[in-house]
């Protein structure tokens, strides 16, 4: 993990910013998704809620701050959260239509990469990456961390709109987009993936710790598959893995 951390900070009058890195580290990744589940398991006093992201663990406090920060500091040091092991979480295969329409800047991505689409097909549907936070919008997901070939520029200017579901690259992750969207990361393929629907029992399909592999499919199997899925999974399986 980085040096330095993990460190706590002030995070304006109502809450703290448990820190592990400064920067994109899956050691630190991996601290910030045990670390919360130990705080959410624990129950301080005084701790209204909790949120990861990329580097940090977010918890907002009912009171004073300063009476949790002691607390938070006992736990810190009670293991090294980048080795603890990770919470029961879910496996996702979440069809994916790589290419053409709905990838359409997988030739490019793929040429930065230096393979070949096949290739980059082949190797991100093999991937099985880990939902590093959820942000930007409502359950909308960055996962990774993909290989070094895969830490790849944002362009300089922007996409003016990619649909929901569209699948997006940059800086070794991926993004799922859960809204209709500008962006300046490469598209390279869709799901029907709804990251957000309101009228499932859990609207907010994907946790940060989860894992996801997008399994190749036509564009008609996807398309299919979606209508077959009443709750908007875009015709996802997971299971529940320890």
């Amino acid at each position: 993990m980085t040096e330095g951390f993990p460190l706590i900070e002030p995070l304006g009058t109502e809450a703290l910013l448990v820190r592990f890195a400064d920067r994109l580290d899956d050691a630190a990744n991996r601290a910030c998704t045990a670390f919360r589940a130990a705080l959410e398991a624990r129950g301080l006093p005084g701790m209204a809620e909790t949120a990861s992201s990329l580097g940090s663990v977010l918890v907002r406090v009912e009171g004073s701050p300063d009476a949790l920060r002691g607390a938070l500091e006992d736990l810190l040091g009670e293991a090294d959260w980048a080795a603890v092991p990770p919470p029961p979480h879910k496996l996702w295969q979440i069809p994916c239509s790589y290419g053409g329409a709905d990838g359409p800047q997988l030739d490019e991505t793929a040429g930065m990469a230096g393979l070949s689409p096949a290739q980059a097909v082949e190797a991100l549907s093999e991937a099985r990456v880990r939902v590093l936070a959820l942000g930007f919008a409502p359950g909308m997901p960055y996962l990774g961390i993909l290989p070094e070939c895969w830490n790849l520029p944002r362009q300089t200017g922007l996409t003016p709109k990619v649909p929901e579901g569209a699948l997006v690259l940059a800086v070794r992750q991926f993004v799922l987009f859960g809204t209709e969207a500008p962006t300046g990361w490469r598209q390279v393929g869709r799901t029907l993936f709804g990251c957000l629907e309101v009228s499932r029992p859990a609207p907010i399909a994907l946790t940060p710790g989860d894992e996801v592999r997008f399994v190749p499919v036509s564009p008609e199997a996807l398309r299919e598959g979606a209508a077959a899925d009443p709750h908007r999974h875009g015709g996802a399986r997971w299971e529940e893995v320890s």
